[in-house]
């Protein structure tokens, strides 16, 4: 039989349930309140500006001549022709942007991850990457003029662009990398190295797929950031009413310089174009986010 159990070594019992006291629950209410408050006054300038810009520009993206035609001769007085001059160099300049700054972006995550970690190198490619972050798009634009242009005497061009945008995107995907890189489990890679595999092959076969989904979400994100910027493609290409199938060499157009030049017309048919032109890269933007997150699922790691 068992000894008895003295009161000492009872466990002490569970205490009943407080009330909440009238004080929290006012607090409570309070700070609902301020949070639901704050995401009034967050989300009511944004809801108002898609309005508007909705209403103004909606008539010209439901018109399909605005996505298959250019102004061409059109003059700012004449209404009619569409934007897909500088839709297209919207997409050309973005795409090559992406070519050259994805690789490297990606690369140098893997380094300061994978090998570097607290190496002076590593240091310094951090800090230039912090640097990189907070550089605006204009400082950018205007060192590839110096460059590109006054340096190399090379031609203004949608391909200069691409390099002024390739400073923009390379911090915001190699922090995106970085990260999900970082949250991959250590226990993958020691698995890996525990079966013999090269630390090269781990990464490409184990860690970079497991992140994948996230990276190219943050590619994407990143693509639709750059599509937006003003700055280089006023200071690096000028603006031409015709599509130019030449990123190399001669004029571009693209959405924000369209509507800058029609901005300038100061006439309702410029003003109906600005808009216009401002819906088209919103949805540009969507499909692309849209893109970005199918992208993400289709590739994400499924635990079987």
């Amino acid at each position: 039989m068992s000894a008895p159990v003295s009161d000492l070594e009872r466990p002490a019992a569970t205490p009943a349930f407080q009330q909440i006291s009238t004080a929290r629950k006012a607090k409570n209410s309070i700070a609902t309140v301020l949070v639901v408050g704050a995401f009034v006054v967050a989300v009511a300038p944004l809801i108002w500006l898609l309005w508007t810009v909705i209403e103004r520009g909606l008539p010209h993206v439901l018109n399909a001549t605005w996505w298959q035609k250019s102004l061409g001769t059109l003059t700012g007085r004449q209404s009619g022709g569409g934007v897909y001059n500088a839709i297209y160099g919207t997409l050309i300049q973005s795409l090559m942007c992406a070519v050259i700054a994805v690789p490297v972006a990606i690369m140098v995550a893997i380094y300061l991850v994978e090998y570097g970690k607290r190496s002076r190198l590593a240091k310094a490619i951090t800090f230039t990457v912090d640097i990189l972050s907070g550089v605006p798009s204009i400082v950018a634009a205007l060192f590839i003029y110096a460059l590109w242009v006054t340096t190399f005497g090379l031609p203004r061009s949608a391909f200069a662009v691409s390099l002024a945008l390739v400073m923009l995107m390379i911090p915001v995907v190699v922090r995106t990398t970085e990260e999900l890189l970082k949250i991959v489990p250590d226990e993958l890679r020691e698995a890996s190295y525990a079966l013999g595999i090269p630390k090269w092959k781990t990464i490409v076969k184990i860690v970079l797929p497991t992140a994948l989904s996230g990276i190219i979400t943050g590619i994407m994100l990143a693509i639709a950031r750059v599509m937006g910027e003003t700055a280089p493609v006023l200071i690096l290409v000028g603006y031409t009413s015709f599509i130019n199938y030449d990123p190399f060499g001669g004029n571009m157009a693209s959405l924000p310089l369209f509507m800058n030049v029609q901005r300038n017309t100061i006439n309702e048919i410029g003003d109906a174009r600005v808009w216009g032109a401002a819906v088209t890269l919103i949805v540009i933007i969507t499909v692309i986010n849209l893109l970005a997150s199918l992208i993400s699922k289709l590739t994400s790691v499924k635990s079987k």
